[in-house]
């Protein structure tokens, strides 16, 4: 059933069930990775909320959280900057760093936050996402874990928005 948000239509394009079970997937390779190490999840806002949550649930091994807010999104477009709304709180001095990431697409947004996180001496970075445009893409740096592999169009729901809205749906939707 399409939906209207604001002055976009959107279709159905992945449920509930679908995500649960990519999430429940990352998690269980999470886990083989750091079953030895605590590691700090660092959880990109606004839209990554839900899957960290989620993930959270699904990760048994101990772990930190801590979060940072950035902003790329403009309506439906990428800007190309990189803005910090909410700063890093946590030392990642001699730590493990998993990037949380709802959707990685240019990769302008990773590339930043690598930039910051390095300068830390941390013992690694890896990247997890629900989402990847591999079309997209325009970086170099590895994507460690992603979920679903999807095409270069705009998707609302699960934590993404359109224009702040949007986030709440349980299922996610893509432009018509």
């Amino acid at each position: 059933m399409e939906i209207e948000i604001l002055d976009k239509t959107f279709v159905p394009y992945i449920s509930a069930i679908e995500i649960d079970k990519e999430v429940r997937r990352i998690a269980a390779e999470l886990k083989n990775d750091f079953s030895d190490e605590i590691p700090v999840f660092l959880v990109v806002l606004n839209g990554a909320f839900m899957f960290a949550a989620d993930l959270m649930k699904y990760y048994s091994h101990p772990a930190e959280v801590s979060f940072i807010k950035v902003a790329s999104y403009q309506g439906t477009e990428t800007t190309g900057n990189v803005t910090q709304l909410v700063g890093l709180d946590t030392d990642l001095t001699n730590r493990h760093v998993v990037l949380i990431e709802d959707i990685v697409d240019t990769g302008n947004t990773l590339m930043a936050l690598h930039q910051l996180v390095n300068r830390f001496k941390i013992k690694s970075i890896k990247v997890a996402t629900l989402f990847f445009k591999p079309e997209a893409y325009t970086k170099d740096l590895p994507i460690d874990f992603a979920g679903f592999r999807i095409s270069n169009k705009f998707i609302v729901g699960y934590g993404l928005d359109y224009n702040q809205q949007g986030r709440n749906l349980s299922e996610v939707y893509q432009i018509k």
